[in-house]
């Protein structure tokens, strides 16, 4: 089985040369993804429940370009610079996967790799897994 690079076509990803996740068979690892738009601009600056919406509609869109869904996601591991913002991120959370939240870790970090960040999410799926 051969690794495949998962590309949803962000600027941002080759800017900073990385890659959005990695595909192998069903398989799909998403890399941490923040508030990023398509052009790297920051969303939600301050606001955790908006950098949250904006890190969802990117982890669909990355799902999207290997062909899966959000209701392939099997786990979800968050990554919050202030563990007080819990609340304000699992409503965002509950609004992403209404047929159910995916097995989640939260974790308390002091700093992401922007400022401005204040929320990072990993994620796992299986194609064809879902509802």
């Amino acid at each position: 089985m051969k690794q495949e690079r998962v590309d949803p076509g962000w600027a941002w990803t080759k800017k900073f040369n990385i890659s959005a996740g990695v595909k192998l068979g069903d398989t799909i690892h998403l890399s941490g993804t923040v508030a990023l738009d398509s052009d790297g601009n920051v969303i939600g600056e301050g606001d955790v429940y908006a950098q949250s919406k904006q890190i969802f509609k990117n982890i669909e869109d990355a799902l999207a370009s290997a062909g899966a869904g959000m209701t392939d996601v099997v786990k979800i591991t968050t990554y919050l610079t202030d563990i007080s913002t819990y609340g304000k991120f699992g409503k965002a959370r509950t609004e992403a996967f209404p047929a159910g939240v995916p097995a989640s870790t939260a974790v308390a970090t002091p700093a992401l790799v922007m400022p401005e960040l204040l929320v990072e999410v990993e994620a796992m799926a299986v194609i064809g897994s879902g509802n």
